[in-house]
């Protein structure tokens, strides 16, 4: 019902900017809450940013610190990661992830799961 594709990951310096972005090549009738987790060697995968299907009321992980900005584009089937000022340790692969409502996501879990995307922060 429900695949995810990630791009637009990549290596960069520390302060440059990457935008990630989402596609559900198989969209459907229902709404789903779209979020992006992220995950490094040793560490649980863990939720960045999440919004409701609607675009409204983005939510964001204390690490973040105002950096990123999250989007949704229904009429595009997709959802956007806008990164800026990139520090290494934002370095993992980047999973986007998809879910009934905003909370599911929030909590650190999904039902959908994209294959990731690496991104390499180096100093």
């Amino acid at each position: 019902q429900v695949q995810l594709v990630e791009s637009g990951g990549g290596s960069v310096q520390v302060g440059d900017s990457l935008r990630l972005s989402c596609r559900n090549s198989a969209p459907s009738i229902s709404r789903h809450a779209m979020g992006w987790f992220r995950q490094t060697p040793g560490k649980e995968r863990e939720v960045v940013a999440a919004v409701p299907w609607h675009g409204s009321g983005p939510w964001y992980a204390r690490f973040v610190r105002g950096r990123f900005t999250i989007s949704i584009d229904n009429d595009k089937n997709t959802v956007a990661l806008q990164m800026n000022d990139l520090q290494p340790s934002d370095t993992a692969v980047y999973f986007c992830a998809a879910a009934d409502v905003q909370a599911t996501l929030i909590r650190g879990t999904a039902d959908y799961w994209g294959q990731g995307t690496q991104v390499t922060v180096s100093s």
